[in-house]
Formats: C-alpha cells, structure tokens, sequence
C-alpha cells in the first residue's frame, strides 16, 4: 500500500528550507556589508588620526622654525663682533626647550661659537651634517636626521648667516627628536594603533614606539613584513591607505620636510567588534528562524485545516455515504474545492433518486411485457385464419398491378426529362448567385475605401487650413519685424543727427548709425519680401483648399452613388437568392417526383411478376404467425428475467446512502 503524507507535513518539508536558507543568506550578507563598513569606518578613523598626528609635527616644527627664523634675523640686525656674538647666544641659552643646547655658529674657517654653558661639541666644523646643509640655503630650514657627537639623534634648522662680515657663517639650532617621538606615540586618536616616523631621504626611521628600532633604516628586505611593505609602499611613492600583513597602514607625508608618518593597526582588532556583531546577527537569525517555523506552523494548520475534512468526506463518498455536508465557507480555493464536493454530492443524490425511480419503471414495463406477450399469442392465431383470405385476393390484384405498372413507366420517362432541365437550370442559377456575390463585395470595398478617401481629404483640408493659420502668424510677425525696422531707421537718424552735433568725437557713432540705417533698411526689404512670399502661398493655399472641397463634393457624391449601387446589387443578389431558392425547392419537388414514379414502376412491376409469390408468402406468413406464437411466449420468459434484473439494480442502489 502506498505511504500516504498530509498536505502540511509537505509544505513544511518545502518552506522550512527556503526560510531556514533565505535568513542565513540574509544574515551573511549583513555580516559582510557591517564588516566592510566598519573596515571603511577603520580606515576613515586611521587617516583622521594620522593627519592629526602629521598637522600637530607640522606645528611643532613650525613653530620652533619661526622661533630660529627669528633670532637669525636678529644676529643679523645687530652685526656682532665674535665677542658680541658669544654674548648673544648666551641671551638666547635655555629660552626654548626643545633646542637644549641653544645656538650655535660655524664659520669657514672652521670655528665654532656657541653658547658659554652649551654642551655641544663638533671636531669637524666644515665636516660636519648641519653645516653642510646650511651652507645650501638662507633661510633657517631643517635638514635630514643624524648623529650628533653625544650619540643623540637629532635634525637641525640651519641656514647663512649674513652679519655683514668677510667669511661665511652658518647659523644652527639642534632640535631633538625625543618630542617627535612622543607626538607620534601619544598622539594616535584610535585605541591600539601605532605609529613611526620615517625620513624619505635615507629611510631612517626617526620615532617609533620599539626605541630599538629608531635610528635604523626601513628597508623591503625587513625581517618584519609590517615594516618590509611600508618601506616598499614609500619606495613607489605610493601612500594610499591599503592592508598590509594583517594590519590596515595609511601613509601622511609631513609639509616642509622630507619625512612620512606610518600608522597601523591590526585587522583583527578591527573586525573584533564586526565578528562580535555577527554572532549576534546569527543568533537574532536563529531566533528569527524559530518565529518563523512556529509562525508557518500556524498558519499551515490554519490553512491546510479545511483540507482534512474534505478529505473525511470524499472517504465517507467512496464508501457510499451521500449523507455527507462539506464546509464550504471559506473564500479561498479550499472554499472553492468544497462548493464544488457539495454540488458533486447533491448531483450523486438527484442521480441515485433517478437511478432508483427508473429501476422501480422497469419493473413495471416488464409486467406490461409479459401481458403484451400474452395478447401477441392470441393474436398469432387470429393472423393465421387472415392469410387463408389473403390467397383469394391476390388474384385480383395482379391484374390491376399491370396497369398500373404502364402507366408509372411512362411519368418516370417524363419526370426524368424534367429533372434534366431542371439541374442545367439550377448549375446557371448557381453561376448567377457567385458573380453576383463577388460583385456586391466588390462594391462594399469601393464604399470602403471611398470613405477612407474621404477622411484623408478631410484631413488635408484642416491640414491646409492649419498652414493658411500658420501663415496669417508668420504675417503679423513679419509685420511687427517692418515696424521694427523703421523704428530702427527712425533711430540710426536720430542717432546721425546727434553725431552731427558732437562733431568729431560723434564720427564713429555716426558710421555705427549709418549701419543700423542700412541693416534696418535690409530687414525692411526681407521683411516685404517675405511678406510678398507669404501672400503668394496663402493665395496658393486657398486654391489648394478649394479644390480639395470640391474633390470632397465629388468623393461625396461617388460614395452616393456607390451606395445606391451597393443597395441596387443587394435588391438582385437577394432576387436571385430568392430565385435559387426556388429552383432548388423545384429541383428537390421533381427529384421527389422522379424518385415515386420510378418507385411506383418498379413495385408495380414487381407486384404483377410476383403476385404468385405472395400466395407462398402468405403460406409462411401462417408459419410465421406460428413462429410468433412460440415467440411470444420467449418475450414472456425475458420480462420475467427483466423483472430480476430490476431487482437486482434496486439493491445496488440501496447500498447508497441518500
């Protein structure tokens, strides 16, 4: 037996998956979009952070730039003597912090003045870093990182100094690098990123948060990935923000030097709150997918309920019960289905009552069958005695059957020539109605296509009656376009007579009024000759439009005179209509005709040379009557068997319940 399953548990197999699928692919999309928001967020958040660090270096060393800038400009004022220059870096000892060992100044001859209480110490004056730098510009400018004697790194701001004496001075200010680096390490805005400072020149890194690696080159053959792909990014010149072993880096170049800012933070701290989120989206879908079983739950069952009892109806059908009531009240397609069950029911019902009133009629034909079986038997014998007087007669018959026989032959010669004239007559007639038929249609297409005509003059007319509107327009504007011009002349003369007045400073106007008169004086001219032209096509346009009204008159009267030949070739198809009708009727009157008087000839023909058979078919009509006799009483025999079988489909029927 096949396993049956209900309509519920199927739907639920069916939907559940696509629900179940259909969140997860929903949830992963909204994982995907947050975690590249929140890398974009990330990254957006990296480079404000960098840009804040790179403004406030660029401050920094601004500032402390314009500070030196300054006391140059001072040393410079003032022209001091190599005594007076002493005592003017001791004024200027320990006034900023961030140059702890104040100013200093080397000449080309190797000397070095510098502040009493300064610690600095140079062996090599012309060889050293700063002063090489210095020596390139005059402006106080900061060099590359290097070095110093006291094994600290530093960058200097030098530049010439110009007292007015023989010889060349370079005037400079050591800044450390330690400030730079506490900027770099404190400044980063995003929590758990990082930052280094490195100078493009010689790829020293300057500040970094390992104080190992400060001072040391950044190269792309790096043991550290990190620092390998910065050093290759800054090689190309390339400082897009991008991702680099697992960090997010973005690149900031530092204005007025040469040194770039690298920041960074690991991806993975960045994606530790998208991946937080994705959980809980993946819970939230879980709990989703819950609601929505139970949701689906409910309303299958709510659904698929009517379904049941349908289905306990059509089982209580097949075992017979009509009894049965469908619900049928809801207004969907179940309430359809029941409708119908229900008028499938009282139809079964309507049937069976028939079924069973038409068994209970053939019980009855069947008694009248064996009381009709009775009545032929005696009527067999009467039928018996008949044909002994049937013999007598026929002897008499025979006689008048031969004349009969002679007259018939003679009317079917002439029917037969009858009927010939008549099928030549009705083949022509036939002929008549197509042509005539065809020249009908032929006419209604005329008609057709005279209106059609008809309408396309009539839209011609508004056509040119729209262009003659049209044309009235372009009148007027040419009109207002002569009006202007004389305006325009009336002004060039005005304007010549008050360059006349102004002498020689109106000779130029004069020549622009002279103009105008001639362009007002040409727009004139084409102003009437477009009027010259226009008149012309509106006279055009008006013989134009009277003779399309007169091939509208003359379209209207053909498609009156089609009508009336339409109507007159209606009036004869419809006569010869009528005519064929008749024919035909004719035709069929003498094929009638034809057909009895053959008829006749040949039953009266057949009843003269068989007059003695029907004296030995009157003999075996004895024997048939005999035959009957015995039959009838099988007829009896069969009503009784219908009778049975009346019975029998009254017990089927009574199996149903109605």
């Amino acid at each position: 037996m096949k396993k049956t399953r209900t309509i519920s548990s199927k739907l639920l197999t069916y939907i559940i998956p696509v629900v179940v699928v259909t969140v997860l692919v929903l949830v992963t999309i909204a994982a995907s979009i947050s975690k590249n928001r929140m890398s974009e967020m990330a990254t957006e958040t990296l480079e404000s952070s960098i840009s804040n660090q790179a403004d406030n270096i660029e401050a920094w060393l601004s500032e402390n730039l314009k500070y030196f800038g300054t006391v140059k400009h001072m040393v410079e004022a003032q022209k001091p003597d190599d005594t007076e220059l002493v005592q003017i870096l001791d004024t200027f000892y320990g006034y900023n912090s961030n140059s702890p060992n104040g100013f200093y100044i080397g000449t080309s001859d190797g000397k070095l003045f510098k502040a009493t209480d300064s610690a600095m110490a140079e062996g090599d004056v012309l060889g050293s870093t700063w002063y090489k730098q210095g020596i390139t510009r005059v402006d106080m400018a900061y060099g590359t990182a290097y070095t110093n004697d006291s094994g600290e790194t530093v960058i200097s701001a030098t530049g010439i100094l110009n007292d007015g004496q023989d010889g060349i001075k370079v005037m400079g200010a050591d800044v450390s690098l330690n400030k730079i680096s506490i900027i770099v390490n404190s400044g980063v805005k995003m929590q758990d990123a990082s930052s280094f400072l490195v100078d493009t020149n010689d790829f020293k890194i300057l500040a970094h948060r390992d104080f190992n690696i400060v001072n040391t080159t950044l190269s792309t053959s790096s043991s550290d990935p990190l620092l390998a792909g910065a050093a290759q990014s800054i090689a190309n010149e390339d400082y897009s923000s991008k991702e680099i072993n697992k960090n997010m880096v973005t690149f900031a170049k530092i204005a007025g030097t040469d040194w770039v800012l690298v920041s960074y933070i690991p991806t993975s701290l960045i994606l530790s709150s998208v991946n937080q989120m994705g959980m809980i989206l993946f819970a939230v879908g879980a709990v989703a997918i819950i609601l929505i079983i139970l949701l689906i739950l409910y309303v299958v069952k709510k659904v698929v309920a009517p379904l049941g009892h349908i289905s306990e109806n059509i089982t209580a059908m097949s075992e017979g019960d009509f009894t049965i009531e469908v619900d049928h009240s809801s207004n969907d397609e179940i309430g359809v289905m029941g409708s119908k069950v229900t008028e499938f029911v009282a139809s079964m019902r309507n049937m069976l009552s028939h079924i069973s009133q038409e068994s209970d009629k053939l019980q009855e034909e069947s008694d009248n069958s064996d009381r009709v079986s009775k009545t032929m038997f005696e009527a067999s014998q009467s039928q018996a005695e008949a044909m002994k007087q049937l013999n007598e007669t026929v002897d008499q018959l025979a006689t008048a059957v031969n004349d009969i026989a002679a007259n018939a032959t003679t009317l079917a010669q002439v029917v037969a020539d009858t009927r010939d004239n008549s099928d030549k007559a009705h083949e022509s007639m036939k002929d008549t109605v197509v042509i005539s038929q065809k020249g009908r249609d032929d006419m209604e297409r005329l008609s057709v296509a005279m209106d059609g005509i008809s309408d396309a003059n009539e839209r011609l007319v508004d056509s040119i009656n729209k262009v003659g509107s049209a044309s009235e327009e372009i009148t007027n504007i040419v009109g207002m376009i002569s009006e202007i011009a004389e305006e325009t002349n009336l002004l060039s003369l005005n304007a010549s007579i008050e360059a006349a007045r102004a002498g020689e400073a109106g000779k130029g106007f004069a020549v622009v009024a002279t103009q105008i008169a001639k362009l007002a004086q040409t727009s004139a001219e084409s102003a009437n000759s477009i009027s010259s032209l226009i008149d012309e096509v509106r006279r055009l346009i008006g013989d134009a439009v009277g003779q399309a009204n007169a091939s509208a008159d003359s379209i209207r009267e053909n498609s009156e005179l089609i009508n009336v030949a339409v109507g007159t070739f209606d009036q004869i198809y419809n006569n010869i209509q009528e005519s064929n009708g008749l024919i035909e009727a004719m035709i069929e009157d003498v094929q009638k005709v034809d057909d009895v008087a053959t008829n006749v000839a040949a039953i009266s023909e057949e009843q003269a040379a068989s007059a003695d058979e029907i004296l030995a078919t009157s003999e075996n009509m004895v024997e048939m009557a005999n035959n009957i006799t015995k039959s009838s009483q099988d007829v009896a025999d069969n009503s009784h068997e219908l009778a049975g079988t009346s019975q029998t489909l009254t017990s089927y029927v009574q199996k149903f319940k109605i």
